[in-house]
């Protein structure tokens, strides 16, 4: 909507967020003028086409007119409770979208680990493509909840500063990396 009309953004705000509250999202099924006041908007093209909707509302009776109204407020209740429901349903699809491709790491009390050096794809202007990225071993000390831990060198110094799981990966002496290389190159 902006696009057409940039420097006047501020008169068709209205209109954008009129479509915005009376269009159907995605993660609730529903509109949010629905969820606040439990049926649908009369659009202004409905009032000038008489559509089935407005003219059935016009020739109601007042008394019955409210009555339908107070039954549309009963069931918002059960459109709020839908709504909740695909909300739930649609955030357990985002979920398991996002957590393809998420690898869990977690290690143990007395595990040995590499802890990272620099952020992953980034290189020290000294040292260049041959900078270092990870430094230890080291030893999980405790283990934390949401994947933080505490390290303590192979001496036995212990770290103040707690580490989040995903900037540390197991030790693997060289040695057996070389042997694990060679069986692979023999196969």
């Amino acid at each position: 909507m902006i696009k057409d009309k940039p420097r006047r953004w501020h008169e068709t705000l209205l209109e954008a967020l009129w479509a915005y509250r009376n269009s159907k999202q995605i993660s609730t099924g529903t509109t949010p003028y629905r969820l606040t006041f439990g049926h649908d908007a009369v659009l202004p093209m409905e009032l000038n086409v008489k559509s089935t909707r407005v003219a059935l509302q016009h020739n109601l009776i007042p008394a019955d007119y409210n009555e339908s109204m107070l039954a549309e407020l009963e069931d918002l209740d059960e459109v709020q409770k839908l709504a909740l429901d695909h909300l739930m349903v649609h955030k357990a699809k985002v979920m398991k979208a996002y957590n393809k491709r998420v690898k869990f790491k977690s290690f143990a009390e007395g595990d040995t680990v590499w802890q990272t050096i620099l952020s992953l794809g980034k290189v020290d202007r000294v040292y260049g493509k041959w900078s270092p990225t990870w430094k230890g071993p080291y030893l999980v000390h405790q283990v934390l909840h949401g994947g933080a831990y505490r390290l303590k060198d192979l001496d036995g110094g212990i770290h103040e500063r707690l580490i989040n799981g995903r900037y540390l990966k197991k030790y693997k002496p060289i040695i057996f990396e070389l042997m694990e290389e060679k069986k692979t190159f023999t196969k």
